[in-house]
């Protein structure tokens, strides 16, 4: 799925397709912007943005067997959530309708066995 075909499925939910487009690219953005600012961007259900340093290190060129400085680096690091990581895995069934991220509704205390 691409930027594109996010923005049409939340245009079909909300039924505005503007307004879907503007949801969206700014959902991105404060997303984008907050991990470039050094923070963590965590999505309960989905996963986490984390930006992190990957230190400089000595590689080789498969070609000729050189060593290859790599300097430092910064990267972003995705971690996806358990119920997430639990539905690729086909651990959980994927919900029918709704959204396939929320959390189970609690069960009241009286049906716990």
């Amino acid at each position: 799925m691409n930027k594109a075909q996010l923005i049409e499925v939340v245009a079909a939910a909300t039924g505005d397709r503007a307004q879907a487009k503007l949801a969206v690219e700014t959902t991105l953005d404060a997303m984008v912007r907050a991990v470039v600012g050094g923070e963590v961007v965590s999505v309960t259900g989905f996963g986490s943005l984390t930006p992190e340093m990957r230190p400089a290190r000595t590689s080789r060129n498969p070609q000729t067997g050189e060593p290859v400085e790599i300097a430092e680096r910064r990267v972003v690091k995705f971690r996806a959530g358990a119920r997430f990581q639990d539905l690729v895995a086909y651990r959980r069934a994927m919900p029918e309708s709704g959204n396939c991220i929320q959390k189970d509704p609690k069960t009241p205390k009286a049906a716990r066995p």
